[in-house]
């Protein structure tokens, strides 16, 4: 597992306590019954914190799974 993936995955734990650790990656707004709008905002407030970098307003409607937030936090596109 590679570090941001990780990393994300505790963000993901932490706002998401139901889902274990295998069905982290597949998680997604559709997928996960306790993803409602705070927990989005949660979500992305956790990953800011975690890396460091501020999430790009324009990106947030788009970060509604784990690959999609884990391709924004690799390329930086949640920088």
């Amino acid at each position: 597992m590679t570090d941001a993936r990780a990393r994300l995955t505790r963000c993901f734990t932490a706002v998401f306590p139901q889902l274990t650790d295998d069905a982290v990656p597949t998680a997604a707004l559709a997928t996960v019954p306790a993803w409602d709008s705070i927990a989005h905002v949660t979500l992305l407030a956790v990953v800011e914190e975690e890396f460091g970098t501020p999430v790009d307003p324009d990106e947030i409607e788009h970060l509604t799974s784990f690959d999609a937030l884990l391709h924004a936090v690799t390329r930086g596109a949640a920088a």
